[in-house]
């Protein structure tokens, strides 16, 4: 099934055998009512939740359950599928019907018995002791976003299951003529390569159609393989390309550091009130172009990618973060960033506080227009960029082993609060943690100046939260 015609049926009564993975809140009044379906990622040749590991703090934190489907043959019956992996538990699960089907098109009635199954459950509830649902949201990534919008497409209409449709990193030319949402997510690197067709790039928001694209961000980015990649090592032996610390294969450093999640976040929150109240996601300019078929970016002198969604993390740099890369691989999917060299960074910002109220400035610019969620602060990544940032000046010899573990008591302790809402707690402990650098990073300004930027920020931004601006 593909294009925007309605699907035809090829057969009925074909028996199946699939997995649902559940993650849900243990405390029954903290579920909002709404269940995030995932078409499982399959590209790999098993089963990945790609928009899980993108958004899953804020998915718990903000009381959503989620859902991942397995619908696909990859994910069950090839070499490192379920099936393969613990022949005990998943040996009787077939999509195939026992070999009979040899394509994915029994894949769109599995992903609808799916959600059926969760909203109007019988015998096991999915959902155990929670409500049903009010609301089911599909999401779907890359391959699984293409999948989506043939089901949107074709099947959607007759189904009748689904509230809205979140297509991160892709997804084709959708029919107009459809009531259900839509909400799409792309990354520089989906203009870049193409993933995103030029055709549905060019499909305008309308009542029912929002598009957002990311500048500086790739279709696989830091945090899904710093996520993911663990869970990959255990099974499968080996880290995805880019895994810090692992060789670096890439023509650049590997993996935009663009924080598009949280963008990311917020689509899911708008695409909720889209449904329950009626309240319009804003629109966004998009990525600008120079050419559409090839696709190439317009950039700035730095190599930075122009207009589009603009997270401080792209427009008041510290690295040069792209969507595109070169090499073997998934590179081209996996982007770029490239520090900044000292000589970048102080003639940029010849203070750090210059940094820090042109970084503060264009963050709540973003949360103002709706780019980030309301609960923004509360995201680990403010913390693991930092730790990540202490860590590479540690492997330059920069600073000190001793200075990092002591920076770290503290920026481990501010995360405990900040990720928890106490945003005052959590910016005493990171100006207890910028004294610390002040005092025992001092052979190297350039690199005391590194820390102190990114801390400060921070701050400020922890300092606008608690006043009750955020």
């Amino acid at each position: 099934m593909q294009g925007t015609q309605n699907a035809t049926t090829i057969a009925t009564d074909q028996p199946y055998g699939t997995r649902l993975v559940v993650r849900r809140p243990a405390n029954t009044k903290k579920f909002n009512g709404v269940v995030i379906a995932e078409w499982n990622n399959v590209s790999n040749q098993w089963d990945q939740e790609v928009d899980w590991f993108q958004s899953h703090e804020h998915l718990i934190r903000s009381g959503y359950a989620w859902v991942g489907v397995s619908a696909q043959r990859a994910g069950l019956h090839s070499a490192t599928g379920l099936k393969a992996w613990s022949p005990t538990r998943y040996g009787p699960l077939d999509v195939t019907v026992g070999g009979t089907v040899t394509d994915d098109s029994l894949s769109y009635d599995i992903f609808s018995q799916a959600v059926k199954a969760v909203r109007n459950p019988t015998g096991v509830d999915p959902l155990g002791k929670l409500p049903a649902p009010q609301y089911v949201i599909a999401t779907g990534h890359s391959q699984s976003a293409g999948r989506l919008a043939n089901y949107y497409n074709g099947v959607q209409q007759s189904a009748n299951v689904l509230d809205a449709v979140v297509l991160h990193g892709g997804g084709g030319v959708l029919r107009t003529d459809l009531t259900t949402p839509v909400f799409r997510i792309n990354s520089e690197g989906d203009v870049a390569s193409g993933i995103l067709p030029a055709a549905a790039r060019a499909q305008a928001d309308s009542p029912v159609l929002r598009s957002w694209e990311v500048a500086g961000a790739s279709h696989g980015d830091w945090k899904l393989i710093t996520d993911y990649g663990p869970l990959r090592k255990r099974d499968i032996g080996s880290y995805p390309g880019g895994y810090p610390g692992e060789p670096q294969t890439c023509t650049l450093p590997s993996l935009s550091r663009v924080p598009q999640h949280m963008v990311q976040n917020a689509v899911y929150d708008h695409t909720v009130a889209w449904i329950a109240q009626g309240v319009a996601p804003p629109s966004a300019p998009p990525i600008r172009t120079t050419t559409t078929n090839p696709p190439a970016v317009a950039r700035d002198d730095l190599g930075l990618a122009l207009d589009g969604i603009r997270l401080a993390q792209h427009e008041v740099p510290l690295r040069v973060n792209s969507g595109s890369n070169t090499g073997p691989g998934f590179c081209f999917l996996d982007g770029s960033s490239v520090p900044l060299t000292d000589a970048q960074l102080a003639a940029r910002y010849p203070t750090v506080g210059a940094y820090v109220d042109a970084s503060v400035a264009a963050t709540l610019a973003a949360a103002d227009a709706g780019y980030l969620p309301v609960s923004f602060t509360r995201d680990p990544a403010w913390y693991s960029d930092l730790r990540d940032l202490i860590t590479e000046y540690v492997a330059a010899g920069r600073i000190t082993e001793y200075v990092a573990a002591r920076l770290e008591d503290r920026l481990q302790r501010a995360e405990q609060a900040g990720t928890a809402g106490n945003a005052a707690r959590a910016g005493e402990l990171l100006g207890q943690l910028a004294d610390r650098a002040r005092q025992r990073i001092t052979g190297d300004p350039a690199a005391r100046d590194a820390v102190l930027r990114v801390t400060e920020a921070l701050i400020a931004l922890l300092d606008a939260a608690e006043r009750g601006n955020r």
